[in-house]
């Protein structure tokens, strides 16, 4: 996959995909590009899956692989705003996924978790990539291309993941959508569209 050089020489990047778009593999080169600009600097992966089960289990095991063991690997189920505080400014982030995240955190908060609550753990997240001085690239899922989800936890978390993805665009340098492999470059843009839902 050819690599745009404005993609990785920003600060702070959020990759977007749908399932098996290449945008785990598109983040991980932009990562490793970012590295080597780096003489000091340390490559980083957040891990925020679990292992839910088998299947879960295999697929993690696959990212590992192809990895290499260049990458420090953190398993950050749900604390990443505080995870965030630690790096420097020489480390290079990779985060896969923040949606995983945030799954995670509808969970934690229970069947009964609301918009307001869901929305002020995301607004602490923001505030920690945009304070943090190492060179954060963000892996999101683009979620609300499909049907609008019967049961109120998955509105829940549609909802919340788009808000949650336009949050993080916003404060980014650098968005980048993958579909079929291929990178389209969001922002920066020759167009401003600001568009709120």
């Amino acid at each position: 996959m050819t690599t745009n050089n404005q993609a990785y020489q920003s600060h702070h990047h959020l990759v977007l995909g749908g399932a098996r778009s290449g945008k785990s593999s598109f983040a991980e080169q932009q990562a490793l590009c970012a590295i080597e600009a780096c003489s000091n600097g340390r490559l980083h992966y957040i891990a925020t899956a679990t292992y839910l089960d088998d299947e879960m289990r295999e697929r993690i095991a696959h990212h590992q692989q192809r990895r290499g063991e260049q990458w420090i690997e953190h398993e950050v189920p749900v604390e990443l705003a505080e995870k965030l505080q630690s790096f420097e400014k020489e480390d290079v982030v990779l985060i896969d996924c923040l949606t995983l995240w945030l799954n995670n955190i509808i969970f934690e908060l229970g069947d009964d978790a609301t918009n307001e609550q869901v929305e002020a753990v995301v607004e602490v997240l923001v505030k920690s990539v945009e304070q943090s001085p190492a060179q954060i690239i963000m892996v999101s899922n683009e979620v609300g291309l499909g049907v609008v989800p019967l049961g109120k936890v998955s509105r829940l978390f549609v909802d919340n993941a788009g808000r949650m993805n336009q949050a993080v665009a916003r404060v980014v340098e650098h968005v980048t959508l993958i579909a079929a492999g291929l990178p389209l470059h969001l922002k920066p843009s020759n167009h401003s569209i600001n568009a709120q839902g």
